[in-house]
């Protein structure tokens, strides 16, 4: 209950312009919309104009007396900034589907679920590389973020060949994934 009745004051102190309860609405939100609008062919100016408009809608929602949020906050944006995008992405011809014949509000708690569920593995993979050390966390940049191949792994590491840096990458990838699932059982 002390989630619903921190959602009402920040919604009642969205209504009442308080900055503090739009900043933590923004702060909140705005990365997941962000994320989603990234992720479905948009930018980062998209995903600011998008949220912008949403954070209108919520808070003319917001300053009606007979408004009645049912889901939290996020999930409510969420699906305002979902619709909306879609809605941009019709008009621009980037996406074919009927977009009038969704709901006013779709249900995303699915997709937001999921999402949170990424970036909590996408943190605990982050901690795991930082724990993994030097010279395996170079190594697996060098291979799977600078897309370097073997020789140059060999040869900006000391290896003598290319097939010796491919059994260390692997022997630290190894390292890494044992590192990420120790992280990542504790948290199920």
């Amino acid at each position: 209950m002390k989630a619903d009745s921190n959602e009402q004051a920040l919604l009642k102190g969205l209504a009442n312009n308080d900055s503090r309860a739009i900043e933590t609405i923004y702060k909140e939100n705005f990365n997941t919309i962000q994320a989603f609008i990234l992720n479905n062919n948009g930018s980062y100016d998209d995903a600011r104009d998008i949220f912008q408009e949403a954070m209108i809608a919520l808070y003319e929602k917001a300053q009606s007396e007979s408004f009645v949020l049912t889901c939290q906050i996020k999930t409510y944006v969420y699906s305002i900034c979902r619709r909306l995008w879609l809605k941009r992405l019709q008009q621009l011809g980037r996406y074919t589907n009927q977009v009038d014949s969704l709901e006013e509000t779709v249900p995303v708690e699915e997709d937001l679920d999921n999402h949170e569920k990424r970036n909590a593995a996408f943190a605990i993979m982050d901690r795991a590389m930082n724990s993994l050390g030097e010279p395996c966390k170079s190594l697996l940049e060098g291979y799977y973020l600078k897309k370097l191949g073997m020789q140059e792994l060999a040869s900006e590491f000391g290896y003598t060949n290319a097939d010796n840096a491919k059994n260390q990458k692997y022997k630290c990838l190894m390292r890494l994934k044992k590192l990420f699932f120790a992280q990542y059982n504790i948290g199920e």
